[in-house]
């Protein structure tokens, strides 16, 4: 098994929950080889099923010698750019999101023996903007019409996935994402929600409120941190065969309404106090698409879990007050 992208947010929770399949080694690449967010998953020191790799997936040379080397059986690709550094460094991004993503699918085509499964993190990104949907749900058949770089490069990166599927009849799953909140999530411009909870709690504990202002407005589909590497462990070992791609489950709210959640849950835990957040009033409209159907993906892959948004927002909060406490945070 290689995880590409295992040392971030999303990454380090999947292996986690890899780990719990029975998996007997998880490749984990990252640029650096270092353990990254997985110290916050997994007990220290790490699981000797998991090994630290190099491979930046801008480097065509070490994503051949990565795959040539540890000959995966699976493969969950989760590397990548995120919005922001896309378009501060767009021939990086490209040479990243979907050259490293094409390097990748061609050195599995070289595998000594087939893969068994390739998973890919895409991104509610690739549908642009919610005018395109005209009902009231999102599915994964509506119009794609990508807003920025990232989603149009996640688009491409899906495309290819498809075509390798039908080159190889490896089964190939890509996963569209929209907003992770929870442990860990510290990069990237919808980290917003998860650090106005942080904070939340950090003002609490310093006894002065520390003021936030989103910088986007309008309606935003929340996926709690756990339920997404959950997905991803369900889509890379339950039964599948073809290509899909599916939305990941979440919930959508305004973001307005995501904030007052927060302050309930807060005065809930005595952290009321502590509770300035508001939009800001330059805010922008949110570019991701809300709204994601998850009827395809629950009848694929039975049991993919969808934290209800106040109990995410509460396990959130303990965990952070938990961090700061342990001056991990």
């Amino acid at each position: 098994m290689l995880v590409t992208g295992g040392t971030g947010c999303i990454g380090a929770v999947t292996v986690r929950d890899l780990l719990a399949t029975g998996f007997e080694r998880i490749v984990v690449a990252s640029r650096g080889a270092s353990p990254g967010l997985l110290p916050l998953w997994l007990p220290t020191p790490l699981d000797p099923r998991v090994v630290l790799a190099a491979g930046d997936l801008g480097d065509a040379a070490a994503v051949q010698r990565l795959v040539t080397e540890f000959q995966p059986t699976h493969i969950v690709h989760l590397g990548g750019l995120q919005s922001p550094d896309c378009d501060s460094d767009p021939a990086r991004g490209l040479a990243v999101n979907v050259g490293g993503t094409q390097v990748l699918l061609e050195a599995a085509e070289r595998l000594h023996q087939p893969l068994q499964r390739f998973v890919f993190a895409s991104s509610a990104a690739v549908y642009g903007p919610r005018a395109l949907s005209p009902g009231p749900i999102v599915f994964e058949t509506d119009a794609l019409q990508p807003p920025n770089r990232y989603g149009t490069w996640k688009l491409a990166g899906e495309h290819l996935c498809r075509l390798f599927a039908q080159r190889t009849n490896v089964p190939t799953v890509c996963l569209r994402l929209n907003t992770t909140y929870g442990k860990g999530r510290d990069r990237g411009r919808t980290a917003a929600p998860t650090t106005a909870m942080k904070l939340v709690v950090a003002g609490a504990r310093s006894g002065k409120a520390m003021p936030f202002s989103m910088p986007y407005r309008g309606r935003e589909n929340y996926h709690f941190v756990e339920d997404v590497g959950a997905h991803f462990a369900a889509v890379t070992h339950q039964p599948f065969a073809g290509f899909g791609a599916f939305n990941i489950r979440g919930q959508t709210v305004e973001i307005t309404a995501f904030l007052a959640l927060i302050r309930e849950v807060a005065a809930k835990l005595g952290m009321a106090s502590a509770c300035q957040l508001e939009v800001a009033a330059d805010a922008t409209v949110n570019l991701f698409v809300s709204d994601l159907d998850d009827r395809t993906i629950q009848a694929r892959f039975p049991g993919v879990p969808c934290t209800p948004l106040v109990e995410g927002v509460e396990r959130s909060l303990l965990e952070f007050q938990r961090m700061l406490q342990n001056s991990t945070l």
